[in-house]
């Protein structure tokens, strides 16, 4: 089930909680807006531009496993996780230089490398705010989560060290750029409703695994059409950024057990001038057929198998249906 589908459901329980969506919804606008004509355009450009909600959603579905789900304590928590999630695709836009964003331009094409980064400074500030009025066990578990996040990205960007397993290194990637935002939506949630420290241990551990579930299913959303994505397919290709089928290649090629087609495609992404004529668009039809592509989708569906693990003893409570659909839609995404 995708956000929209369970947002806009009958259900009496999706209702409730499109109602609390709502509200956080209200509250990010009003937190990415400034009284500052110059400044405003930039803050409020993406949060405008909509998006999945994911971590707020995951925030007021994990409160529900808490004595006080309705707490605006619940509230605050969703609101920061989403504000932090806007400021660093701010500063992810400017270090990819990229065009698009959510189906519109990015900050950075529009106004600039440095009023992007300044516009993700100023929402990271003002989650910061927020979150300090959630106490000082929030603050120290969110401060954990944005430093994990930055060296994430700082990790990505180096690449792996010698001798390091480049499929590892891309899933430590993946588990602090994703993982750890996604994890902290899920922890937050149950510490902000009052719930106890054991069941905000075990959804973060859920949390952290379907965010790694998640950007691996974004390996392969990258091949799809581009009606589907809203951008061209082979995007990551094209900037020559790893995903899970062309390492899961290259490991192949170091053992010795590459096919000819997978050479075919290595051969292709290591000529580059991808963004020649057709050649991108041959590389991608090219790994769409390539078992690689099961073999991640099926990888993206174990971390959900064990992300759901950490729900065992949970059950009775009316969200645990909801949370496991949830895991199930972060992956559902690649067909």
């Amino acid at each position: 089930m995708s956000v929209a589908e369970f947002l806009s459901s009958d259900d009496p329980f999706a209702r409730r909680i499109s109602q609390r969506m709502a509200v956080v919804e209200d509250r990010l606008r009003e937190q990415t807006r400034v009284d500052d004509v110059v400044a405003d355009p930039v803050t409020s450009h993406l949060a405008d531009a909509g998006g999945k909600r994911l971590r707020p959603l995951l925030t007021l579905l994990a409160a529900e496993l808490g004595p006080n789900p309705d707490s605006s304590h619940v509230i605050d928590a969703a609101v920061v996780m989403e504000l932090t999630h806007l400021a660093s695709l701010y500063h992810d836009d400017v270090m990819d230089e990229a065009p698009m964003r959510r189906g519109v331009p990015t900050a950075q094409y529009i106004f600039g490398n440095s009023s992007a980064i300044m516009a993700g400074d100023v929402l990271f500030s003002r989650a910061s705010k927020i979150v300090a009025g959630l106490g000082q066990k929030a603050i120290y578990m969110h401060a954990n989560a944005f430093e994990r996040l930055c060296m994430g990205q700082l990790h990505e960007i180096v690449g792996p060290r010698e001798g390091e397993d480049p499929i590892e290194h891309h899933v430590a990637v993946l588990s602090g750029k994703t993982g750890s935002l996604i994890a902290a939506a899920a922890h937050h949630g149950v510490m902000a409703a009052g719930g106890s420290d054991e069941i905000s241990h075990k959804l973060e551990q859920f949390g952290e695994r379907i965010g790694v579930a998640f950007q691996i299913a974004d390996d392969v959303i990258d091949l799809s059409d581009d009606e589907l994505t809203g951008k061209t397919a082979g995007t990551d290709l094209l900037e020559g950024v790893p995903t899970y089928p062309t390492l899961l290649l290259n490991k192949r090629e170091a053992e010795g057990e590459l096919d000819a087609a997978g050479a075919e495609i290595l051969a292709a992404l290591r000529q580059g001038n991808l963004d020649e004529g057709d050649r991108l668009a041959a590389v991608v039809a090219a790994l769409r057929e390539h078992d690689v592509v099961a073999e991640t989708r099926d990888v993206a569906r174990s971390w959900v198998d064990d992300a759901l693990t950490y729900l065992v003893g949970l059950d009775d409570y009316p969200v645990y249906d909801y949370l496991v659909a949830f895991a199930h839609g972060m992956v559902e995404r690649m067909y």
